[in-house]
C-alpha cells in the first residue's frame, strides 16, 4: 500500500522518506556543481581554453580582414585593417565568383555534400542495426572491417581509388557519392553500432507482433531512436566532405566538374601568380555554409558521438 503524502507541508514538517532521499540527492548533486565551478582550478582552465580558443578563431578573422584588401596588401600587411586605398569593399567577392565560376561549384559541392551525407546515414545505419542484431561471422568480419578503414591511410589507396573510379565512371558529382560511402562508411557503422546496442530488443519484438516487417520496423521505430547518433554523423561527414579537396580532385573529371575547394585553386595564376584578395573572398564564401550548419546542429554532436562510442 502507497504511503499517504500530504497535499501541502508546513514549515518544520518531516519529508516521507522517498521524498528526502531525492531532496538530499539533488542538493549533493548542487554541491558537486558549485564546487567544481569555485575549484581554484576552473579559473586556470577557463584561461586556458579561452586563449587556444582565440587562437583558432584568429585565422578566420584574418581571412575575413584581408578579403576586403587589394591584394597587393594581402600578403604585405596582413594584420592591419583594411582602411584607406587598402579597402576595396566588396570587389574581391565579385571578382572571385566571376573568375572561379563560383555558383556552379557551390552546387557541385552542395549536391555531393548533401547526397554523400544521405546515402552514408541510410546505409550505415541499417547496416549498423543489422550487426548489432544478427550475430554471425560475416556480420563480424564486416564490422571489423569498417573499423579497420578508420585507420588506413589514404594515401595506400590513391593510386587503385583513381583508376577504379575512372573504369567505373565515377568521375561525375554523382559517382563521387559512392567513393564517399566507402570512405565514410568506417565511422559510421562504428557510432551506429555503439548506439544500435542499446536499443531494447523488446520495443522490436512489439513492432513486429503489431505487423511491422523489417523495413517498417527499421523506420518507424529504430531510426527515430537514431536520431542522436544520425544528426552527429551528419555533422562530422557534412564537414569533411565540403571541406575536401583531394578525393574530389582524384576522382572527378576537373574539366566539367569543380567543387569548391578544386575551384578556389584556379585563382593561382602563371608563374607562380595568386589573387590573394579573391581568394580570401572566396574561403569567406566557402565556409559561412558550414559554419551556420554546425552551429545550428552542435548541439548535438557531444551526446550523440558519447553515445555511439561508450553504450553497449
Amino acid at each position: 500500500m502507497a504511503k499517504y503524502v500530504p497535499e501541502t507541508l508546513q514549515k518544520g514538517d518531516l519529508l516521507p522518506p522517498e521524498i528526502q532521499a531525492l531532496v538530499d540527492e539533488k542538493k549533493k548533486k548542487r554541491s558537486y556543481a558549485y564546487n567544481a565551478r569555485s575549484s581554484p582550478y576552473s579559473l586556470l582552465w577557463t584561461i586556458i581554453l579561452s586563449i587556444i580558443s582565440v587562437v583558432y578563431v584568429v585565422p578566420i578573422i584574418l581571412v575575413i580582414i584581408n578579403s576586403f584588401k587589394k591584394k597587393a596588401y594581402v600578403a604585405r600587411n596582413p594584420f592591419e585593417i583594411p582602411t584607406g586605398k587598402m579597402f576595396v569593399g566588396l570587389e574581391n567577392y565579385k571578382s572571385g565568383i566571376e573568375k572561379i565560376g563560383f555558383f556552379s561549384a557551390f552546387g557541385n559541392s552542395l549536391i555531393i555534400t548533401v547526397g554523400s551525407v544521405f546515402v552514408i546515414i541510410l546505409c550505415c545505419s541499417m547496416a549498423g542495426w543489422y550487426i548489432t542484431r544478427v550475430s554471425s561471422i560475416f556480420t563480424k568480419a564486416f564490422y571489423y572491417l569498417c573499423v579497420f578503414s578508420m585507420i588506413v591511410p589514404f594515401q595506400m589507396v590513391m593510386y587503385t581509388l583513381s583508376k577504379t573510379a575512372d573504369s567505373l565512371h565515377l568521375g561525375n558529382p554523382i559517382g563521387i557519392i559512392v567513393v564517399y560511402l566507402g570512405f565514410g562508411a568506417g565511422l559510421a557503422v562504428f557510432m551506429f553500432c555503439g548506439f544500435a546496442k542499446s536499443i531494447p530488443l523488446e520495443i522490436e519484438e512489439a513492432a513486429m507482433i503489431d505487423g511491422c516487417n523489417p523495413i517498417q520496423t527499421y523506420f518507424q521505430v529504430v531510426m527515430p531512436i537514431l536520431k542522436p547518433t544520425a544528426i552527429s554523423v551528419a555533422i562530422l561527414e557534412a564537414m569533411w566532405i565540403w571541406n575536401d579537396y583531394l578525393l574530389p580532385s582524384l576522382v572527378l573529371d576537373k574539366t566539367k566538374y569543380k567543387t569548391i575547394p578544386i575551384a578556389i585553386q584556379y585563382l593561382k595564376g602563371g608563374y607562380g601568380s595568386v589573387d590573394m584578395g579573391a581568394m580570401m573572398a572566396m574561403l569567406v564564401l566557402a565556409i559561412i555554409p558550414i559554419i551556420i550548419f554546425y552551429a545550428f546542429s552542435q548541439k548535438y554532436i557531444i551526446d550523440g558521438v558519447v553515445a555511439g562510442a561508450v553504450k553497449g
